[in-house]
């Protein structure tokens, strides 16, 4: 199956798929939008598009990413393993032996690069509507107050690009949006963001465009944690298996996603910040007021009869879970290549993203555990995680109950769990310093003699004779599970 091409294509798939339900109902995005839709996800339901958003004439659409089948139709997989599969098959790092095999494999390479290349049209549907100067007004999107202690509205599924002041490269990423007023919104880029690095850096004014409601993958594309000059949007080519449609933005020197439902347009300026927050966030606590850009809009371009997309985020399992559990599938293989005994990973949606990392590994050396936990503390984002456990490759790290066994009979606290610092989330509360703190590293593998462990006593399992017999007779058994 084909990804769609727009959002008004995966709303139609959605809807096919039983997977979308209608509220005709007027519904309020100050709270009201936020409760209905958390209910939902908690209980595995449809995405929900609001036909009549209080104060608004855009329809609301919210919990599009909501469970993992929904995650795998936005991708136009079957299982989300295949995302990884296909992204590698198109990016091997290990190049093939021989001139004419790395020869044939770096053409390879470069077809499939070139047929991602985001592909420039002369206009787009995101400019049918063209709002300018004082015409501009936030106050016709539905955007939601999410929880209590918001202080406003906050746009919460925005793809955010501009340009590297040096290299030009484009970078697309998704921060929050605080509405400030008409025309004016707060950034939240935290601290070891790309573009929140390009703001630094800069001198003057940074350009910003901000698309709002993209076809699924391109919206995903714009969470992925890519290395700072790598293009968010020939990643959404790549998994879409054709380019990402732009167009020329009206009032500042960015090319912005020719379908999208909405594009703001504007810029920052070096320096001027204000306070923004809090916010309920994806940790489950209020993110706490602090100093960020103001966004200045200059120009607001729409589709007709445009489609407003949101999110909430809270205490998981929130929406985002299934976001994150994309990107932990897609960059396993990265992740294997950097660091070749990993086996699999993952990132528990309770632990926020960055509290926990659990990791399988095909050990063949004492303390080995070790070595693995200070390579992932420093590759890209996963330098922010808190907690890493190391199990052994037979145990699944997607299985909790088994993992936690593992830690419980496995681990002698005082030789096998350590504590080190370094970066941390910026929105960790937990630390006592903003950004940096204590990690902690967990080797539930097995231990012999050489890293001061007794005799390693023998695991308990059944025979496979056993186990074979009973499969072939279970009908006869007469017992349901």
């Amino acid at each position: 199956m084909a990804p769609p091409n727009d959002l008004r294509d995966w709303i139609a798939l959605l809807e096919r798929e039983g997977e979308l339900t209608r509220v005709a109902a007027e519904v309020d995005p100050d709270l009201e939008i936020t409760e209905i839709a958390d209910r939902t996800v908690k209980a595995g339901g449809p995405a929900l598009l609001f036909e009549h958003p209080k104060g608004s004439r855009l329809p609301l659409l919210i919990n599009q990413f909501g469970t993992e089948r929904r995650m795998c139709l936005a991708l136009g997989v079957e299982k989300l393993d295949e995302v990884a599969d296909k992204l590698a098959s198109l990016l091997e790092l290990e190049l093939p032996h021989g001139a004419r095999a790395k020869l044939r494999k770096a053409l390879e390479l470069k077809s499939a690069a070139a047929s991602a290349e985001p592909r420039k049209l002369r206009r787009g549907a995101c400019q049918e509507i063209v709002l300018t100067g004082d015409d501009v007004d936030l106050g016709l999107l539905p955007v939601q107050r999410c929880w209590p202690d918001d202080p406003a509205p906050f746009i919460t599924l925005p793809a955010v690009i501009t340009h590297d002041p040096e290299t030009k490269a484009r970078n697309v990423g998704m921060y929050r949006m605080q509405v400030v007023d008409e025309r004016t919104t707060f950034l939240h880029w935290q601290v070891h963001k790309d573009a929140a690095a390009s703001w630094r850096e800069m001198e003057g004014r940074l350009e910003v465009a901000v698309a709002i409601g993209l076809d699924p993958i391109t919206t995903y594309a714009a969470t992925a944690p890519l290395p700072r000059g790598l293009d968010e949007l020939m990643l959404a080519g790549l998994l879409r298996g054709r380019p990402v449609e732009l167009v020329a933005a009206k009032t500042v020197q960015l090319d912005v996603p020719a379908q999208a439902e909405i594009v703001l347009e504007g810029y920052v300026e070096r320096g001027e910040v204000g306070i923004e927050g809090p916010f309920g966030d994806h940790t489950g606590f209020y993110s706490p007021a602090g100093p960020f850009p103001l966004f200045h809009i200059t120009a607001m371009t729409m589709r007709e009869d445009a489609i407003y997309p949101s999110i909430v985020v809270g205490k998981p399992p929130a929406e985002d879970a299934w976001l994150g559990k994309a990107t932990e599938r897609l960059f396993l293989p990265a992740l294997k290549s950097a660091v070749p005994e990993i086996v699999d990973f993952d990132l528990p949606v309770a632990g926020a993203f960055h509290n926990c990392v659990i990791v399988s590994i095909r050990k063949s050396f004492p303390n080995q555990a070790r070595k693995v936990v200070n390579a992932v503390w420093g590759l890209g984002m996963l330098s922010l995680t808190k907690t890493v456990v190391v199990v052994d490759e037979q145990v699944d790290p997607h299985e909790y109950d088994d993992v936690f066994f593992h830690v419980c009979a496995n681990v002698d606290p005082k030789r096998d769990v350590w504590i080190s610092e370094g970066p941390l989330d910026q929105l960790d509360h937990s630390a006592a310093r903003e950004c940096f703190g204590g990690k902690m590293g967990i080797d539930a593998t097995r231990k012999d003699a050489s890293e001061g462990a007794r005799e390693w006593p023998q695991e308990i399992e059944m025979s496979a004779e056993v186990k074979q017999l009973v499969e072939r007779r279970w009908h006869e058994y007469g017992i349901d599970l």
